[in-house]
């Protein structure tokens, strides 16, 4: 499956109907396989889930632990990266090399790799390597 068809068509599932932003990720793990996840909202905002942890649930539930690329989708007027707590969570699975597709509705796209949103990432080395 197409990375960034698979983030579109998760975004029309997005349940986002308090601020009306539909966000839709995908991430390819490194089996090639393609995993998605949508913003999903709640009336206690911080209680929300991200498109993107979506997509890394997606993807550990199917038994993957790596990422090697990743799409968002968002009908926004310009592409929008990822929030920071996402940066970390897709670093916990990819590494600075991972390409990271950004992507409007209308059509805008920039690119650029998780090690540029998230230069010196917190990581397990920092934990001792465990």
């Amino acid at each position: 499956m197409d990375l960034i068809e698979a983030a579109t068509a998760a975004r029309m599932n997005a349940h986002a109907p308090y601020s009306g932003f539909r966000v839709g990720a995908a991430v390819r793990g490194a089996s090639g396989a393609v995993h998605a996840g949508c913003n999903v909202e709640n009336v206690a905002y911080p209680e929300g889930i991200c498109a993107e942890a979506g997509a890394i649930a997606a993807m550990v539930l199917a038994g993957e632990r790596r990422l090697v690329e990743v799409a968002v989708i968002a009908d926004a007027p310009a592409p929008v990266p990822p929030c920071g707590g996402c940066r970390q969570k897709l670093a916990e699975f990819g590494g600075p090399e991972v390409r990271v597709v950004m992507l409007t509705t209308g059509g805008a796209r920039a690119e650029c790799t998780l090690g540029d949103l998230l230069p010196l990432a917190f990581g397990a080395a920092h934990m001792g390597g465990r």
